[in-house]
């Protein structure tokens, strides 16, 4: 089985943008007091990628070198009171984040395109309650293209499905009254 790689990519302070403009409408729309804090890290699940190419798909496709904060396999250590979970697109959804890395990977390596996952990693820091934790979440997750995601280690990218039987024909379904 091919080795799993996962990067974890972050905006640095300053270049935060996003980050800072969702804290400031969790705060000042749904009224959430108790959160101080919050950081987005893209997540970046790699299968098919080989050892020799990791390094520089980190460092040139996963992230911008002048403006993020690359991490290779865990989040950094993360002090003081927060909340981490993971939101990717639900099974069947088009993620454009995922398939433009894997084309830029096959490009870049020149030999067979890589599996790619990707996925938002979101870091509340604070006293948030439970209710407003779930708040967040309703405001972050939007259950018709994305849904939450574990955090755990992946075994493999490629989900396996069941082969449809085949559809019944009916024969002389021209011939009924």
């Amino acid at each position: 089985m091919a080795n799993i790689y996962r990067f974890f990519a972050e905006k640095r302070p300053g270049f935060d943008i996003e980050a800072q403009g969702l804290l400031s409408t969790l705060q000042n729309y749904l009224h959430i007091e108790g959160l101080t804090g919050l950081r987005i890290f893209n997540r970046y699940d790699v299968q098919g990628l080989e050892e020799e190419n990791c390094e520089a798909a980190g460092r040139l496709i996963f992230s911008e070198p002048q403006c993020d904060n690359l991490y290779r396999e865990n989040l950094p250590e993360i002090e003081g009171e927060h909340i981490i979970f993971a939101v990717e697109a639900l099974p069947g959804q088009y993620d454009q984040r995922a398939d433009s890395a894997a084309q830029c990977i096959q490009l870049a390596a020149q030999n067979q395109r890589p599996t790619v996952a990707s996925a938002k990693v979101y870091v509340i820091s604070g006293n948030v309650s439970d209710e407003d934790f779930l708040k967040i979440k309703k405001n972050l997750i939007n259950p018709v293209e994305s849904c939450e995601t574990t955090l755990d280690t992946l075994t493999t990218l490629h989900t396996p499905f069941d082969v449809p039987a085949d559809v019944a024909v009916l024969e002389g379904f021209l011939d009924l009254d």
